[in-house]
C-alpha cells in the first residue's frame, strides 16, 4: 500500500474576491496559514473548496497554484470528482499533469448508478493516472452508500489506495485501503484503528489541537472532547459557509461564499463567533 499521505489534510475553502473572483492571493495566504499551523497537506477543489461553483479553468489553476506554491511542503490532494465519467477522467488526467500529489474521487451523485456503473466509473479514473486515488464515500450527498465490501473490491484497482469515509456506520479496516476521515467528528475514532487521521474542515482553525490527537494518543478522547462544540457549532450552516465566516472573524480574509450557498445571517454568526471566543480565537465581545 502507498506511504500515508498525512494526518491532517485539510479540505480547504476557495477565497474569492469582492467581485467573486478566484482570489489566487487570499488562496496562498491560507495555504500557508494551514501548513504553518500543523496540517500536513491540503485538499484543493473539494465541497468544502466549493468545487460544484467552479470553471474547469478555476478548479485546474487552484490545483495549480497549490503544486507551485506548497508542493514540496505538503501534500497536495486535487478534487477531481464528478458525476460524468468522462469529466471526472478529464479532470483526473490534467489534475495529475499539473502535479498533484494524490486525488479524491467521489462516487457520481445525482444520477445514482447502479454498483456496476460505479465500478466502471472508477475503472476509468483509475486508468487516467498514475497517482494515489482516494475514494469518497458520503452518502448523504451522493445518495449512495458505498459499502465496505464495494470499497474492498474498489481497492483492487492499481491506484486506488485510501477512501475519505463519512459514514460512520461503515466504520471498519478494509485490506487494501487507508481509511480517512470524512467528518471531524470520527478523527478520533479513525486515528484508534491505526489508520492515517483525517480530510477535516475545523483544521482551518485548530489544526493544532488536531496534530494533538495524531501525536498523543493518551490524550487523544479528551481533546475530541473539548473539540465537540467547534464541529457542532461549524455546522450551523454549511461548512464552506461558516468555516469562511470564521476564518474573516480571526483576520483572515478569504471573501464570500458563491451562490447557492450564502453568508451567515445574524444568528449563524453569533453562533460561530461564541464559539472562537469561547476557544481563545477572538477576545469575548464586551456589553
Amino acid at each position: 500500500m502507498a506511504a500515508p499521505l498525512g494526518s491532517i489534510l485539510t479540505a480547504m475553502v476557495t477565497p474569492f474576491d469582492a467581485g467573486g473572483r478566484l482570489d489566487e492571493d487570499a488562496a496562498v495566504r491560507v495555504m500557508h496559514h494551514l501548513i504553518d499551523h500543523g496540517c500536513d497537506g491540503l485538499v484543493v477543489c473539494g465541497t468544502t473548496g466549493e468545487a460544484s461553483t467552479l470553471s474547469d479553468e478555476e478548479h485546474l489553476r487552484m490545483i495549480e497554484l497549490a503544486v507551485q506554491e506548497m508542493g514540496g511542503r505538503c501534500t497536495i490532494v486535487a478534487g477531481v470528482g464528478s458525476n460524468d465519467t468522462r469529466h471526472a477522467v478529464r479532470l483526473t488526467e490534467r489534475a495529475t499533469e499539473l502535479g498533484a500529489d494524490a486525488l479524491l474521487s467521489v462516487n457520481p451523485y445525482y444520477n445514482k448508478p447502479s454498483r456496476r456503473g460505479i465500478i466502471r466509473h472508477f475503472e476509468e479514473v483509475d486508468r487516467a493516472t498514475d497517482r494515489p486515488i482516494l475514494l469518497y464515500n458520503i452518502p448523504q450527498r451522493t445518495a449512495f452508500d458505498m459499502s465496505n465490501d464495494l470499497l474492498a473490491e474498489l481497492a483492487q484497482l492499481e491506484h486506488v489506495v485510501g477512501v475519505k469515509q463519512a459514514n460512520p456506520a461503515n466504520l471498519a479496516r478494509i485490506d487494501g485501503l487507508q481509511i480517512y476521515a470524512g467528518n471531524d467528528d470520527m478523527l478520533a475514532d479513525v486515528l484508534d484503528l491505526g489508520e492515517p487521521g483525517g480530510i477535516l474542515v475545523a483544521s482551518h482553525l485548530f489544526a493544532e489541537q488536531m496534530r494533538r490527537m495524531v501525536d498523543e494518543p493518551e490524550r487523544r478522547h479528551e481533546i475530541d472532547r473539548e473539540l465537540r462544540d467547534v464541529y457542532r457549532d461549524l455546522a450551523v450552516a454549511p461548512l464552506a459557509c461558516s468555516v469562511k465566516a470564521a476564518l474573516r472573524m480571526i483576520g483572515i480574509e478569504v471573501g464570500a461564499p458563491r451562490l447557492p450557498y450564502v453568508e451567515l445571517d445574524e444568528r449563524e454568526a453569533a453562533v460561530v463567533r461564541a464559539m472562537l471566543e469561547r476557544h481563545g480565537l477572538l477576545q469575548a465581545t464586551t456589553a
